[in-house]
């Protein structure tokens, strides 16, 4: 069931909203927004009044007749008198042009099919300079493409939640099914043009946003054997898509072919660090530790300068408990700052126009008035300023691996380790003291306290002055990126271990220190990024702590423990990225007492899916559901797979008796019926194929 409201931004100005989308095109550097949708609108009775609006859109087909198609429909919706309301009065309005946006990451320009109701459809495009060209068919097929490559990506990506904007199923059919494996067939070698994840550095032939659609796509699916078949096919030309084949075959459970595959093709390309990674992830499956360990490191030296290898490098020492090797590898992953995503300022709105769906959904579901407190008010300064809430990319990747650690080994004992593999600032300062001359008698040590020193002492970071203070904001305006975020090196033994570090064996120019000088041979300078990640972790260890001796206080007192909505959000998300589901649990549960919260219940869906309860399973993908129709949201892989899960383990008869058994209105039962049809289409295991739906 697909909601028939639509929402919309009335423009200041008529057409600005293409305008701006065309002055911005030369700053998109990945996949580019998502679709807009730009209409005319004249006074139904007198044809002289102009008003323009605008939304945006994913998962339509980008041909010209199925945008004609799409724009068509708009007219039902506001068809005056008959559609829907338009500000909470009936509409006097009715479309008279309509221009359909959608950009080519590949050519690097835009689509633009302007249709005319009744009339003509035009569809040519708009380069980088503003200028016109012709639609060719190869431009055509790009951009289905990549609009394919944005719905899957965007639908669940909590960067794109913006206003006014309706997302479709991209792959509603059998025949789109296989137009998108088609046209990823024949553009498969060009997907390093269309950028990669936040931890891809460089994007390459098989990391890049195109592979992670695909294999997003056989997630959803469980079509492995067309996955299979496709790159088949691209490997006869191009070897190394023999690491996708082998991903692929071990994600259905085929591990005997693919560690056939992964062992010939190593013999092959000894070097590959696609291969090797894989293979180190399929080790560790198997817990085998001590491969792992060494395909890890010649997955690192086959690409130093990518995060991916390395990660998984620590993840590995993480897993044999050698806290040390995990820590001093850590400090020598390559990190790179995060690229905002291409969205770009729209002009000022004159008003928006955001309807409910008329069809009920939310009646038994979600109360989407709202009222009572703002969300934004009424919250405690330390909870919505906690630095951890906005790392992205490689450094939020890296803060959870520091994460781990200190779940298997606690707080206090990652600091001695730091201590013990890091040079600390004390311990740099009373060096240099005692070399300068200038202190004499016995030199004060660092505080063994590990508590302590999380408060009062700090790693000597390649961030900081020689003196050990914190850079100023003048020396960070001189530095320059390759400054900030240093190459990684090739990984050796002596790197992981933590061991001597060289020093030129003339003794014409060896440096005399003192013996007090002598630790500092085995230990590194901490980067200043992994610096920094230990103070965003001990803020939120902090409020952590606080914020249970609080609530055992309270308890204890027998006291009500009121927090508002948007406290008990933060506090799960900080439980969580802490690891502590039980207290995440907690505080979800607790916004969502208060009211509904699809924060919280997204919290909770996880924390339900790793616990495998398919009751609250399924009962949170229908609320998410009936949320994500409220806000014209069609499709979201995450739910999906979460029901093909239950599908799997549960079957699809004894889901479909749960959910039509429950207290859910026609809508909503009406729109999880939507799921089965999935399950139909795409044949997941499962599902019965004599269940009639009754």
């Amino acid at each position: 069931m697909v909601s028939t409201a639509v929402p919309e931004i009335q423009e200041m100005v008529i057409g600005e909203a293409v305008n701006a989308r065309t002055a911005a095109l030369s700053s998109f550097h990945s996949l580019g927004p998502p679709d807009l949708v730009h209409l005319t609108k004249v006074h139904a009775r007198t044809n002289a009044q102009e008003a323009g609006t605008y939304h945006y859109v994913t998962g339509i087909d980008t041909s010209s007749a199925s945008i004609a198609a799409y724009l068509n429909t708009l007219t039902y919706s506001y068809a005056p008198g008959e559609g829907q309301l338009w500000f909470g009065k009936h509409q006097n309005w009715k479309i008279q042009t309509g221009v359909y946006c959608c950009y080519n990451s590949l050519s690097r320009v835009d689509l633009r099919v302007r249709v005319h109701i009744p009339g003509s459809v035009e569809a040519f495009v708009i380069d980088e300079r503003g200028e016109k060209h012709k639609a060719t068919d190869q431009i055509m097929l790009e951009t289905y493409l990549c609009s394919v490559i944005r719905a899957i990506l965007f639908a669940d990506d909590e960067d794109y939640n913006i206003t006014a904007y309706r997302r479709f199923n991209p792959l509603p059919n059998r025949e789109a099914e296989e137009k998108f494996l088609d046209a990823a067939e024949k553009l498969f070698t060009k997907g390093w043009q269309l950028g990669s994840e936040l931890e891809v550095q460089v994007p390459t032939l098989l990391s890049n946003n195109l592979t992670a659609t695909f294999f997003k796509y056989l997630e959803i699916t469980g079509r492995y054997n067309e996955g299979i078949n496709l790159l088949e096919k691209l490997r006869e030309n191009e070897p190394d898509f023999a690491a996708l084949l082998a991903r692929v075959l071990l994600d259905m459970d085929e591990e005997v072919k693919a560690v056939q595959l992964l062992r010939d093709s190593i013999l092959t390309s000894p070097r590959d660090p696609n291969l090797l990674d894989l293979q180190t992830r399929f080790c560790m499956s198997k817990n085998r530790l001590d491969f792992a360990l060494a395909t890890a490191k010649r997955a690192v030296n086959s690409a130093p300068s990518e995060f991916g290898p390395w990660s998984r490098l620590v993840k590995v020492y993480i897993e044999q408990h050698d806290f040390q090797s995990a820590l001093l590898t850590l400090n020598s992953c390559p990190m790179f700052p995060y690229q905002n995503v291409d969205l770009h300022r729209m002009p000022v709105a004159q008003r928006m126009h955001l309807p409910v769906p008329t069809d009920g959904v939310l009646q038994d579901i979600i109360d989407d008035s709202i009222p009572g407190e703002n969300e934004n008010t009424n919250v405690d300064p330390a909870l919505s300023r906690l630095p951890a809430s906005s790392l992205r990319g490689t450094f939020a990747k890296a803060y959870d691996l520091l994460v781990e650690i200190v779940h298997e080994i606690g707080w206090d004992m990652l600091l001695k380790y730091r201590s013990k593999v890091f040079i600390m600032e004390e311990e740099y300062r009373n060096l240099k003291t005692e070399t300068n001359g200038t202190k004499t008698g016995k030199h004060n040590r660092a505080d063994s306290n590990a508590s302590q020193v999380a408060v009062n002492g700090t790693s000597l970071s390649t961030g900081r002055t020689p003196e050990g203070s914190v850079m100023g904001d003048d020396d960070k305006k001189d530095m320059s990126a390759a400054d900030i975020v240093k190459p990684a090196q090739s990984v050796d033994a002596e790197l992981v271990k933590g061991s001597e570090e060289h020093h030129p064996a003339s003794a014409t120019t060896e440096p005399v220190v003192s013996a007090s000088a002598t630790p500092f041979r085995s230990k590194r300078l901490c980067e200043r990024w992994l610096d920094n990640l230990f103070m965003v972790m001990y803020e939120d260890m902090r409020v952590y702590t606080l914020w249970r001796a609080e609530f055992a206080h309270f308890k204890s007192q027998q006291l009500p423990y009121n927090k508002s909505l948007r406290e008990w959000e933060i506090l799960g998300a900080l439980a969580m990225r802490l690891k502590h589901t039980e207290e995440a649990a907690e505080a979800f549960s607790q916004s969502m007492n208060i009211r509904f919260s699809a924060r919280a219940l997204k919290g909770l869906l996880d924390i339900y899916t790793a616990r495998n309860e398919p009751t609250n399973i399924l009962h949170a993908t229908v609320k998410l559901t009936s949320y994500d129709h409220r806000w014209y949201k069609e499709f979201s892989p995450s739910l999906i797979v979460a029901i093909k899960r239950l599908v799997r383990e549960e079957g699809s008869q004894k889901l479909r008796n749960m959910i039509h058994g429950s207290d859910y209105s026609t809508s909503v039962i009406e729109l999880m019926d939507g799921y089965f049809e999935m399950a139909k289409q795409f044949k997941w295991p499962g599902y019965e194929d004599d269940d009639d739906g009754k």
